[in-house]
């Protein structure tokens, strides 16, 4: 049974930007099959998925917002807070993990002067952690905007974000 436009929920403001969202719920019949993609419409519009979205994707899918939460943090695509200017994801999986990626994690923490899962203040550059990004032949990897670097080390994922940190100030 399909929800009648007064059963759609209100979005949790008025930017148009909800209505690219509620239009992906409603060709997908608003139900719970819809959910990853709603969440993909989320994230391209407004670059994060935060607690109002959550809700109000909830509702809109009559689906547990647990249920929502779960999926959203479960895949590293989906992130909860805006992002910083550049990414650099660090992968935390077993192959990674047993190759070294915890030095370059404390590496880019020192260098940064972040935790994993936040944003320098300049908001310039966020730093994450992944359980396991699947390419664990090419262990240590690190996604830097979404390019991999591949059996890389502290000192070049570090030179790396000094380029972006300088590109910023200059």
């Amino acid at each position: 049974m399909l929800p009648s436009q007064a059963n759609v929920p209100a979005p949790p403001s008025d930017d148009k930007r909800w209505r690219i969202v509620t239009a992906t719920m409603r060709r997908h019949g608003f139900g719970t099959d819809a959910l990853i993609e709603t969440l993909h419409s989320v994230q391209e519009a407004f670059g994060y998925i935060d607690d109002d979205a959550l809700r109000f994707i909830a509702r809109g899918l009559r689906l547990p917002p647990s249920s929502v939460y779960g999926v959203a943090t479960f895949y590293n695509y989906f992130t909860l807070k805006p992002q910083g200017e550049h990414t650099c994801v660090v992968c935390m999986g077993t192959a990674c993990y047993i190759k070294g990626a915890a030095h370059i994690l404390t590496a880019l923490q020192n260098r940064l002067s972040v935790k994993a899962g936040e944003t320098t203040a300049d908001k310039a550059i966020s730093l994450l952690t992944a359980r396991c990004m699947g390419a664990c032949g090419l262990a240590p990897i690190v996604v830097n905007d979404g390019e991999v670097a591949a059996q890389t080390t502290p000192e070049a994922s570090v030179t790396l974000v000094e380029e972006w940190m300088s590109d910023a100030v200059g």
